[in-house]
């Protein structure tokens, strides 16, 4: 019996490949199985990432450190620098409205007056001798010199030849306002007298100064022998102010039986605040 002959052995056989999804891309295909005589077809090798992109110490350098944060470093060195700055601006400007308004002693409008130690040497009311001749032998005066103010004042009592008693009163009183100008408040006291002060009469008056209010009252009805008669004559000149006051009371006590008028009263004034205050200029 023949011996039928020998098939030679079949190539084994490779078992299918994983059929492509329509979305798969080829590099991503599954590994093939292993463990076969002859590998299938060899997919890509997946690609490895860099080592030496993302650690140090391989050839490139370390990434930068990050900046300071907002506030410190370079910015706050110059939040610094510019708080100095305008710590710097804003005295010079406090410096300059001192200068301006006469904060240093300088820039203040006082037109070259002096408030004198003495005002009732230092002042003129000559205009009053003649109707109080006597003199007084003890008048009241005072001064104050201060960086914001001098002032100086004097008081007097009036008699007339052969009075027992005083006749009347004449005040005086100068001001040299150093710091701030009295304009503003001058005018809102004495423009505004008469609305702060029931029965007086206010009534501006021209040549004296940069401005002057005469204020008077009388209630005296003509009559010697009740009542009282006053007049005061302000006057502001740069930032320097004088008041001139005169002041009479009448009672059936009084040995003054003519006082003079209200009219005399008030040119008197004026005659004697034009000489005062020519007088008080250095």
């Amino acid at each position: 019996m023949s011996t039928p002959p020998q098939q030679p052995p079949s190539a084994p056989q490779q078992p299918p490949s994983t059929p492509q999804s329509p979305t798969t891309p080829p590099q991503q295909q599954p590994p093939q199985p292993t463990g076969y005589p002859y590998p299938g077809p060899q997919s890509p090798a997946p690609q490895q990432a860099n080592p030496y992109a993302t650690q140090p110490g391989y050839g490139y350098p370390p990434p930068a450190p990050a900046g300071p944060p907002p506030g410190t470093g370079n910015a706050a060195g110059r939040a610094v620098l510019w708080a100095a700055v305008g710590a710097l601006v804003a005295s010079a400007a406090w410096a300059a409205g001192l200068f301006l308004t006469g904060g240093f002693g300088h820039g203040a409008d006082l037109r070259g007056y002096q408030a004198p130690a003495n005002l009732c040497s230092g002042a003129d009311y000559s205009s009053f001798k003649e109707e109080y001749p006597a003199d007084d032998s003890s008048p009241t005066k005072n001064t104050l010199k201060d960086p914001a103010l001098d002032e100086s004042y004097c008081s007097l009592s009036l008699k007339k030849t052969g009075s027992s008693y005083t006749d009347a009163y004449l005040t005086m009183q100068v001001d040299l306002h150093r710091k701030t100008d009295p304009g503003p408040e001058f005018t809102a006291t004495w423009k505004n007298y008469g609305d702060s002060h029931t029965d007086y009469d206010v009534s501006p008056v021209q040549g004296i100064g940069d401005e002057a209010y005469l204020v008077t009252e009388d209630t005296s009805s003509g009559s010697t022998t009740s009542g009282s008669r006053y007049a005061t004559l302000a006057v502001r000149d740069g930032w320097t102010t004088y008041t001139m006051s005169y002041s009479a009371y009448f009672s059936s006590y009084d040995s003054d039986t003519n006082p003079p008028t209200l009219d005399a009263v008030t040119s008197w004034l004026k005659t004697d605040t034009k000489s005062t205050l020519e007088q008080l200029k250095g």
